[in-house]
């Protein structure tokens, strides 16, 4: 058989890494729903059009092509199909068609594989998994929402045995009133020039600044100083009102990044802090936007991000608003499993593995194992009945805890890791709470 060639680009995981990316996932899960928002799951593929929409370019789009022909032998013509390559743009039509069936505010969280058709790198892949909650209204969004994303994703993500991830905001209204101040006209391409300044450098920015929406040097340069501004509390906004200029948007957005600002440090301390390098480059965004690093990988790049969006959803009637942030589930667990950083307790689920005596008597030992299954005690039986010894070396080697034996004198449970072994009713026993599913260890110098 000819040797299997890897297919970059597309992660698969060994079991106990499984384990690993299982359990973060139902963290969030649990997390989410503990916050009040809603699951739900989208198709996976969308019409181009759709896709194309909200001004992505076609080459990050996997194209969907019939192989199969019809009865005259021709491939029917229908509207051209992509898969998704993010979980809003999917959003934004989920809630135009089901808007009659949906409460409003509508709180949705959604847990799912995208693709999307660039070069893999660290921590980007052609097919992953992304993890978003958004609020959306109908015809109106209280600004209170902006303050409550970005704390549910630090509780969610402050949950997992990762490196610390402190989220980093700033406002369209800001970057936009400032842009319109300073002379700049053509504001969008602005915005997404200066979403590459941490890829490029200033210096790269400038120019582009220059040769793309003919800034001026002045006006480029002050671009770059608004950048520059950072702070975890309000006096951010007397940098920016000290480059010395005023407009109605510019005045309304830094008000809005105060708010921001101070009632999620109000609410978590240390959580958010204003960042006014950040642009989101996607054009939809018009307030909060947010970005955020793992703390001591910040060469992987944003693992969450997202912003305010009032038109992203429309029916030209109705205008649904709204406010959403995206984890890079995938990025982060490249890291964390490929890194070492984060690692299962054992490679199986099964906490309890029941030896079996001869093969007479399996049957035996399959009943125990359904009574402690009845349990909720994830348990497996053993595949041989070779000697205990051997028994014993095949639940370690997979890190199951517990090695459950039968006898003619009674049932006997032995903790392999201590070598304590007790007598034991399949009908009583319980493990250790913290033995009875797998869990995930960090390295210290992970979480610092």
């Amino acid at each position: 058989m000819a040797k299997i060639a890897s297919l970059s680009g597309f992660p698969e995981w060994l079991p106990e890494d499984r384990i690993v990316e299982q359990t973060v996932l139902d963290t969030l899960r649990s997390t989410f729903e503990l916050h009040g928002f809603s699951g739900i799951e989208t198709r996976a593929v969308e019409p181009v059009s759709q896709l194309l929409s909200k001004g992505e370019t076609s080459k990050e789009i996997y194209l969907l092509s019939r192989l199969q022909a019809n009865s005259d032998g021709q491939h029917k013509n229908e509207a051209q199909l992509g898969l998704h390559f993010d979980l809003t743009v999917p959003l934004a039509r989920y809630v135009l068609e089901h808007a009659g069936h949906l409460d409003f505010p509508f709180r949705r969280y959604q847990i799912q594989k995208v693709w999307r058709g660039e070069r893999p790198q660290d921590g980007r892949f052609r097919e992953f998994i992304q993890a978003d909650v958004d609020v959306v209204g109908r015809d109106t969004l209280a600004f209170h929402h902006e303050i409550e994303l970005p704390l549910v994703m630090v509780d969610a993500l402050s949950r997992l045995p990762i490196p610390r991830v402190v989220i980093r905001a700033s406002n369209r209204k800001v970057a936009q009133g400032f842009y319109e101040a300073i002379g700049i006209e053509d504001v969008e391409e602005t915005l997404r020039i200066l979403d590459k300044l941490d890829k490029v450098g200033p210096q790269v920015v400038t120019e582009m600044l220059c040769d793309g929406v003919h800034a001026t040097a002045d006006q480029a340069r002050l671009a770059l100083e608004l950048a520059s501004i950072t702070g975890s509390d309000a006096s951010f906004a007397d940098r920016v009102t000290a480059l010395g200029y005023r407009s109605p948007l510019l005045d309304a957005g830094l008000e809005e990044l105060v708010n921001l600002v101070e009632g999620a440090n109000e609410l978590i301390p240390g959580s958010l802090s204003a960042d006014l390098k950040i642009a989101r480059g996607l054009d939809y965004y018009t307030g909060s936007v947010y970005e955020s690093t793992l703390i001591g990988h910040e060469d992987l790049g944003s693992v969450c991000s997202g912003g305010r969006y009032d038109s992203l959803v429309s029916d030209g009637k109705r205008t649904y608003p709204g406010v959403g942030l995206s984890i890079g589930v995938s990025r982060i667990l490249a890291r964390v499993i490929g890194g070492g950083l984060v690692k299962s307790d054992r490679k199986v689920p099964a906490a309890v593995l029941v030896a079996v005596n001869d093969e007479e008597e399996r049957r035996h030992a399959e009943k125990t194992a359904y009574q402690l299954r009845s349990r909720g005690i994830p348990t497996e039986v053993s595949p041989t009945s070779a000697k205990f010894g051997k028994q014993i070396k095949y639940a370690d080697k997979r890190g199951i805890p517990f090695v459950w034996f039968t006898s003619d004198e009674g049932e006997q449970v032995k903790d392999i890791r201590s070598g304590e072994q007790v007598d034991a009713d399949p009908a009583q026993w319980m493990p250790p709470a913290q033995d009875l599913h797998p869990h995930l260890s960090a390295l210290s110098e992970s979480l610092s």
